[in-house]
């Protein structure tokens, strides 16, 4: 196929990610709830109370009495707002054009990202494909969703680090905001104040997330569509490209929450010149991030991630299939 399957799933998945951004963006915001990116204090002069981590603040009380033991008392955790508190409050907040900030990252993340993988997964899955029976096991497509998930990664890690960076400014300070004007500002800032290898930050993350989000997603829109045509439950049309990839939104929205929630922090994360960074990697957020929020802070944003999933899988592969029958004779 080649050049045409990349143009294909490039026109397909920008489509599906401008349609669904401000659920993207939604997902974002939850994702950072109850982290803290304060400075670690420093060392209390009393030595009952000790600093566990930076997520957590302690108060003492004295006693006027000699030899009197000093508590520590720790402030209760502000409530998770869910997904629709959290639109209504940025709406407030920030206006209705706040929903669709970072859209200029997420065009250039698909025509990076997207474009790749989908065009790599394409000719990889038509190259290993039987030529006397036609099939491909779901083993290899899986492998051919791994391999194109990761180089297509690779490519677009800078696009993704300045769109999770846009989406989540509105919720720092006003004092602290970055105030991007555009993709190509926030990458040209980023390398001139935080050096070419910024752009990279979190790739490791970004590469996981984009195997088993490809790997999931195209091959188990392939698998429940060849299902659906061979158990002739229905035809090859609108209803049977719905069917298989609303479920295959799902399949990868539970296989990639996780590790969006850490790699979604780490390219968030603000580090100060001189001072320690909140994060030193990927095992080092997820560490901080279970102690001082428990296990279930990793599927942080599930809700919005599947109501985002499920409608950008839709849209990404009813498009790409009008795509190609426009396209079929070229």
């Amino acid at each position: 196929m080649g050049v045409k399957g990349f143009v294909e799933g490039g026109i397909a998945s920008i489509i599906a990610g401008c349609t669904t951004h401000p659920l993207d963006l939604l997902k974002v915001r939850m994702q950072l709830q109850g982290e803290t990116q304060a400075p670690k204090p420093k060392p209390s002069p009393n030595p009952a109370v000790q600093t566990l981590r930076p997520a957590l603040a302690f108060q003492t009380t004295s006693l006027s009495a000699p030899g009197s033991i000093h508590v520590p008392l720790q402030q209760p955790q502000a409530a998770r707002a869910g997904l629709i508190a959290v639109g209504v409050r940025l709406v407030q907040q920030e206006g209705v054009a706040a929903l669709f900030s970072g859209v200029s990252a997420t065009v250039l993340r698909q025509t990076l990202y997207s474009t790749t993988r989908m065009g790599l997964y394409d000719i990889l899955k038509k190259k290993w494909t039987d030529p006397n029976s036609g099939s491909l096991p779901l083993a290899s497509k899986i492998a051919a969703g791994l391999v194109a998930g990761a180089v297509g990664a690779a490519v677009g890690n800078p696009a993704d680090v300045a769109m999770v960076r846009m989406q989540a400014d509105g919720r720092l300070p006003p004092a602290q905001r970055r105030n991007y004007k555009s993709v190509v500002d926030a990458i040209s800032r980023m390398a001139r104040q935080e050096g070419i290898p910024s752009l990279w930050r979190g790739s490791s993350l970004t590469i996981n997330r984009a195997m088993l989000v490809t790997a999931s997603q195209l091959a188990s829109y392939d698998q429940i569509k060849e299902m659906i045509l061979e158990k002739g439950v229905m035809r090859d049309g609108l209803g049977t490209h719905v069917t298989a990839s609303f479920a295959a939104g799902f399949v990868a929205a539970v296989a990639s929450n996780p590790v969006d929630v850490i790699k979604t922090r780490v390219m968030n994360m603000k580090v100060e010149p001189g001072a320690e960074p909140p994060y030193t990697g990927a095992l080092d957020c997820a560490l901080k991030t279970v102690r001082a929020e428990g296990p279930l802070a990793l599927y942080k944003g599930f809700v919005p991630t599947i109501s985002r999933q499920g409608p950008f899988t839709v849209v990404l592969f009813v498009t790409l299939e009008q795509v190609r029958k426009l396209l079929k004779d070229f």
